[in-house]
């Protein structure tokens, strides 16, 4: 009896174990930019970007809101509001740092390589580049070539 016992948990657990042994499909080929490629500048635009923030603003805002939020009401409201007031202070503290930031133009380079993948690269300023330019890529920056 206990031999049959041994025997069907053993049983048992192999069929579970192999229920969870599946064959994963083959991951699809990705382009390998990590190698020097070659190519050509099909065009150079001028596009405005906002300005990336620090940080810092989302950092005093929340601070400052969650003091704000700490001075209203007590108890269990008291700390919804202190975090309520975290929160928004930090969302306002990083829009006010972006917006003094502006907007400022960067140049993107669309390139099309040897292999008919075309990539972009924004810059911003162009180190005497030009539309028709041979170009090497190496760890995602352009070359003349």
């Amino acid at each position: 009896m206990r031999t049959s016992v041994t025997l069907t948990a053993a049983a048992l657990f192999i069929a579970l174990a192999s229920g969870c042994a599946s064959r994963q499909p083959a991951p699809a080929p990705q382009a390998n930019y990590q190698g020097t490629q070659y190519g050509v500048v099909q065009s150079i635009d001028t596009v405005r970007a906002q300005s990336q923030t620090s940080g810092g603003g989302a950092i005093v805002g929340g601070v400052i809101g969650g003091l704000i939020g700490h001075q209203i009401d007590s108890g269990h409201r008291k700390a919804a509001a202190t975090g309520v007031g975290v929160v928004a202070g930090a969302l306002i503290g990083n829009e006010i740092e972006k917006n003094n930031g502006g907007m400022r133009d960067i140049y993107r380079v669309i390139v099309r390589t040897d292999y008919g993948n075309v990539r972009s690269f924004d810059y911003a300023q162009l180190d005497n580049l030009r539309v028709g330019d041979r170009v090497r890529i190496e760890n995602n920056q352009l070359y003349r070539w």
